[in-house]
């Protein structure tokens, strides 16, 4: 199998899938994507979600780290990113890196470096709905204080001599922790400053990144909509009722995120479980694809 990461080099998120695939040791294709709208050949392949990455197998695409993480743990459980038994945990555990964690990191990036780009700028006023860029610069005290907090968090939980979160091996719960940071070094303003208070994640933030990105190998957008376009999904059709009762699969339905970069993406209900929703879409340029998301954090809806 071929997994295809949609991507940027500067995504936080992002780098959790590549770390992901370093701790599994894979090989993977690289399909970079604009940093800003639009990302034509990207929504060909999603039907409108924008967020970054999107990772691709065949016809299958996987929207959301969480949803990517799950699928390369069922797909290739060697070196699993949930030793032990958990997924659970590690799971639940990004809601506290994904909101908690990233969001005052995301503000410090945008509004301690006044000399980036008006078009990131423009995009990203839009997209991270959960900033007011008008009023960010009088925050940016209270966003250090909360982006603080978490790395004590971090580095209370490693305080005992660790050398991962869950004790001996790396798992996801790790590249949940470590994201943050990563983004810190490279997008803070004065970031190894902040770091350097926290001996302890410095120590632990060094074996995360020793795991590596795995194989990389560099493709064109347009091979990978080619991939899409010949390709069949494999994925098994399964609506759960007890899920959200009054959908069955073949309805038409709408997905959308509930945080931020709510798109809504269109098609034909395929999967609903307490883990995971899947639509089936056509486009001209990728073809017949099923688009997979998490049930975490999403919302479905019926559109016809």
């Amino acid at each position: 199998m071929d997994y295809i990461l949609h991507h940027f080099d500067i995504s936080p998120f992002a780098e959790k899938v590549r770390l992901a695939f370093g701790l599994k040791g894979l090989a993977w294709h690289s399909v970079e994507i604009p940093v800003v709208m639009p990302k034509p050949d990207l929504t060909a392949l999603t039907g409108g979600y924008r967020k970054t990455p999107v990772l691709q197998i065949g016809a299958d695409i996987y929207c959301d780290t969480q949803r990517i993480a799950s699928e390369l743990e069922r797909r290739h459980p060697a070196r699993p990113l949930f030793p032990q038994g958990s997924k659970g945990l590690c799971l639940a555990l990004a809601s506290w890196s994904d909101a908690a964690f990233f969001r005052p990191g995301a503000g410090l990036s945008m509004g301690t470096n006044t000399d980036l780009p008006e078009a990131i700028l423009k995009d990203r006023s839009a997209f991270f709905s959960f900033l007011d860029f008008a009023s960010l610069p009088g925050d940016l005290p209270h966003l250090y204080a909360q982006f603080s907090a978490q790395l004590q968090l971090l580095e209370t939980m490693l305080t005992d001599g660790r050398d991962y979160l869950l004790g001996a091996e790396p798992s996801w719960a790790d590249i949940l922790g470590y994201f943050p940071v990563w983004m810190c070094r490279g997008n803070i303003r004065n970031g190894d400053n902040l770091l350097s208070g926290f001996p302890h994640i410095g120590a632990w933030e060094q074996r995360v990144a020793a795991l590596g990105h795995g194989d990389r190998r560099e493709l064109d957008a347009g091979a990978a909509l080619a991939i899409a376009r010949e390709q069949r999904s494999t994925a098994e059709i399964l609506v759960m009722e007890e899920a959200m009762p009054g959908l069955a699969a073949g309805m038409e339905v709408a997905v959308t995120p509930e945080d931020y970069g709510a798109v809504p993406v269109a098609g034909e209900l395929v999967r609903l479980t307490h883990e995971d929703i899947a639509v089936r879409r056509t486009d001209p340029r990728a073809g017949e694809v099923v688009v997979h998301f998490p049930r975490s954090g999403y919302r479905v809806e019926k559109t016809a």
